[in-house]
């Protein structure tokens, strides 16, 4: 089967592995998001992979009622290895081979980060996990996500969501709340719409890197996302044909 991108960076929410739970990591959504990479990886997809923290630990919401934010950012950058190791020991339990890749030295716990490592194990057939963000505080994974899809030359950075892409206000909040299909950059810095913080859309803007935004909970959506299916919200430069 063709696919439309042969290498993404997919970023996940550390929220989209707690499942039903109210914090934490589902075994369950541990094993059906390393069966949906298999199937991507059946492809001979390649994929370099971000997760965020928010089921452990979020920085941002620390720093709002007192902590220091650069303490907050590093203790969520240290949550996202646990994440990482996590998806890790699923993917390979269902035959995927994957290295995790630290932008934080841990050397007893996982490889440190550099660009042609990174290559190099995506390369050999890999699924690579980023670790720790950028490793620098005030930065959030989304924009984690972005340069490093722009480091592996990704085709797309395709995000993985609990909703079916993006919309004018949160359609779990509000009934009339209207879905886009195709979104320039500089709509959803305009519009201020919560898909991604303003430094990682403007580092795709300023890259031209397509983003795909779709609902990761609908099985089959990720390997429908590579294959060009319409699916979601794309967000795509101003000369893009919708």
């Amino acid at each position: 089967m063709d696919t439309t991108f042969k290498r993404v960076l997919l970023k996940l929410s550390g929220e989209a592995l707690m499942g039903k739970a109210a914090y934490g990591i589902s075994p369950e959504m541990l094993t059906y998001v390393a069966t949906e990479l298999k199937s991507l990886t059946e492809l001979n997809v390649s994929i370099g992979l971000v997760v965020g923290a928010g089921n452990i630990f979020r920085g941002v919401s620390s720093a709002s009622v007192g902590m220091d934010r650069a303490a907050a950012d590093n203790m969520g950058m240290l949550a996202t290895v646990i994440n990482a190791l996590a998806l890790k020991d699923a993917l390979e339990r269902v035959g995927v081979p994957t290295k995790v890749l630290s932008a934080i030295t841990m050397n007893t716990v996982c490889e440190s980060y550099s660009r042609l490592s990174a290559i190099n194990h995506l390369d050999k057939g890999r699924v690579v996990i980023f670790a720790a963000g950028t490793g620098n505080p005030y930065f959030t994974t989304d924009t984690a996500a972005v340069l490093r899809g722009l480091e592996i030359n990704a085709d797309a950075i395709c995000k993985a969501t609990r909703v079916d892409g993006v919309y004018d206000k949160d359609p779990l909040k509000h009934t009339d709340a209207v879905k886009f299909d195709t979104l320039t950059y500089s709509e959803v810095l305009h519009r201020r719409l919560k898909v991604m913080d303003a430094a990682a859309i403007s580092l795709a803007m300023d890259n031209n890197k397509t983003i795909l935004v779709f609902d990761m909970n609908i099985p089959g959506n990720m390997r429908k996302a590579v294959c060009g299916e319409r699916i979601g919200t794309l967000i795509v430069g101003e000369d893009h044909e919708k």
